[in-house]
């Protein structure tokens, strides 16, 4: 089968617009964490063990989100 002439394609600036809306899903809710338990607990360490956390957390989230919104997922066509 052939391509379809008029598919949307992939732009620089889509690329950025998507990666950077990630990048802060990621990072923005690290911080948050880090700072807060820092600014509690007085301890550097636990912040950074809260931080880690939240990381992890947030790319397992991430990574379900893009799989779910931002990737295209072609027609249901079956050949047999």
């Amino acid at each position: 089968m052939l391509a379809e002439p008029n598919a949307n394609k992939l732009t620089m600036t889509n690329i950025v617009a998507k990666g950077s809306l990630i990048a802060i899903l990621i990072s923005v809710p690290t911080l948050i964490v880090f700072f807060v338990i820092w600014t509690i607990s007085n301890e550097l360490i636990y912040g950074a063990v809260g931080g880690l956390i939240t990381n992890f957390i947030t790319l397992g989230i991430s990574f379900k989100l893009v799989s779910k919104k931002f990737t295209k997922k072609p027609k249901n066509e079956f050949e047999l």
